[in-house]
């Protein structure tokens, strides 16, 4: 293995450790306090968080196993165990959201309440996860990694799951727009199963 792609290798992992890092602290949060305030995209978010360290941890292994010089076909097969993985997580995932954001639209469980500690936490993701997302695409292109570029869109959709969940949560303690929660909720379902089915299948888009 060349100096040049150790080192990028290396680069991956720090941004991995990084990622599992920030979204165990960014899951515990944002679950803890979207059931205090029944938010279910507060939920939805943190669970999505889950989500992410699992994929993180996983296309981690993944770069180390490489760097621990693993034949190129061991590696692709771990790159298309790690994509299929982390997409049904996330189908999983808009599976649980739109079942529970259904079921509050309807009138069934708890309104949700105002969120601060939501939206601080998910005011600071839309700093973090967009640059942890663009470190790791561009390590990507430069390994010729599928299953790191795939991790960081994955990475890049949470920046944009931040957006929509904090703009639920705003109108929410701002308007006391009840619904606004549930209804946010269901506009992250078409991304999350987007990129579920896309891991999945073991693509990725290569646009920015």
């Amino acid at each position: 293995m060349d100096e040049r792609r150790g080192k990028l290798l290396r680069r991956g992992l720090r941004l991995e450790g990084a990622t599992m890092g920030w979204n165990v602290l960014e899951g515990v949060v944002a679950v803890a306090a979207g059931a205090a305030s029944a938010s279910v995209a507060l939920i939805g978010f943190g669970i999505d968080s889950f989500v992410e360290t699992a994929s993180a941890a996983i296309v981690g292994w993944r770069l180390w196993v490489e760097l621990r010089g693993r034949s190129p076909e061991a590696t692709e097969r771990i790159e298309r165990t790690t994509s299929r993985i982390a997409g049904g997580l996330l189908l999983v995932l808009a599976a649980y959201i739109v079942v529970d954001a259904g079921r509050r639209l309807l009138g069934f469980g708890r309104e949700a309440e105002e969120s601060l500690v939501g939206i601080v936490l998910t005011s600071v993701s839309l700093v973090v996860m967009p640059f942890l997302g663009w470190g790791k695409l561009r390590t990507a292109r430069a390994l010729g990694s599928g299953a790191l570029r795939a991790d960081a869109y994955e990475t890049i959709a949470c920046a944009w799951l931040s957006l929509t969940t904090l703009a639920g949560l705003v109108l929410n303690a701002w308007k006391g727009w009840w619904w606004a929660d549930p209804a946010a909720a269901l506009v992250l379902v078409p991304l999350i199963a987007r990129e579920g089915l896309e891991g999945w299948k073991g693509e990725c888009d290569d646009d920015d």
